[in-house]
């Protein structure tokens, strides 16, 4: 997710309870191939990653076949793990390009950007990230048309263009999509998306639907320790195919870490921000992270009204230090 996912938040989140696997914010193609010295540096600044963040997956958006092959080289230069195409963003700005939500009115589009992926990046596996329709939902024409490319896996986010997140996830059309797959014997994996809460609620929904994983996203605001594990709970190798979605977690969701922990976390999410991308990056963006952070608790409303003015990780560390002594001496 844009400003989310960024290598701080990964980070954190790779600490404090890692996932299968892990995707970078998205970023342009286009950019990474006609921008500027400087515009370029950002842009890689995005595609930054650490070991503890493997697998990781870099996702990208274009309409531009020469600027989807130098991505996906770049990217495997860069030593990450597979690439994905956002083929669903309902963004207006990255619609205008023919990218994002807008290639799913163009699948002859679609399936060359796929191949275009796999020119770049031939020993990577490549993903689609897309929605089940625009409009309305076309997953009856739009899937077939996705699997003839041979992608390695396509995460379908069970709502339309149109709907947004503004009605319930159809978790119904990702067992259908598994259907389909299977219909025309194809080997990519159907991983489900949308307003799926944990790890155990994504155990439940894979098993309910066939899917062959499910992607979290919101979700993870304000809780990186969403996969936290069991004590002693190991983890297996993963092949080339198992790098885009992994095998489900077998640990229950955890539960939410005392307000003071929850607080500290925060602080240490903020630093990291700071020191990785405060020189490219607005401090405005953590603050849609407090609001996550700080909540379900005594206080919080007023805490978080506070976090919402502040500038800087100074700021915060002050803020939130004195919360804690305050509500230690009550």
């Amino acid at each position: 997710m844009a400003n989310v996912t960024d290598a701080a938040f990964r980070r954190m989140i790779a600490k404090y309870g890692k996932p299968d696997v892990m995707y970078t914010e998205f970023v342009s193609a286009d950019g990474l191939l006609r921008a500027d010295a400087e515009g370029k540096a950002k842009l890689l600044r995005d595609l930054t990653f650490t070991e503890a963040e493997r697998p990781i997956v870099a996702q990208f958006f274009t309409s531009d076949l020469t600027a989807m092959e130098n991505a996906a080289r770049i990217a495997a230069e860069l030593g990450f793990d597979g690439i994905d195409i956002n083929m669903g963003c309902p963004d207006r700005s990255i619609e205008k390009q023919g990218a994002g939500a807008k290639l799913m009115l163009n699948p002859e589009r679609a399936q060359e950007l796929i191949a275009a992926a796999k020119r770049g990046a031939p020993n990577l596996p490549v993903s689609v990230k897309t929605r089940i329709g625009y409009n309305k939902d076309i997953l009856e024409e739009w899937l077939p048309a996705l699997l003839a490319a041979e992608p390695a896996a396509i995460v379908i986010h069970a709502r339309t263009r149109k709907e947004m997140s503004k009605v319930p996830a159809h978790w119904e059309r990702i067992a259908r999509a598994v259907e389909i797959r299977n219909e025309m014997k194809s080997k990519t994996l159907i991983v489900g998306n949308g307003d799926c809460s944990g790890s155990e609620d994504a155990r439940v929904k894979a098993e309910e639907t066939g899917a062959d994983g499910v992607m979290l996203g919101r979700a993870f605001f304000g809780s990186p320790w969403l996969f936290k594990k069991e004590e002693g709970a190991g983890r297996s190798g993963f092949s080339p195919l198992q790098v885009i979605t992994g095998t489900l977690q077998k640990a229950t969701s955890p539960r939410r870490p005392s307000p003071a922990v929850q607080l500290r976390i925060a602080v240490e999410h903020a630093k990291l921000f700071e020191e990785s991308l405060g020189d490219i990056k607005s401090f405005s963006v953590m603050k849609k992270h407090f609001k996550a952070y700080v909540e379900g608790f005594k206080g919080a409303k007023e805490l978080r009204a506070q976090l919402m003015e502040t500038e800087n990780v100074a700021e915060v560390e002050k803020i939130i230090e004195n919360f804690l002594q305050m509500t230690a001496e009550k």
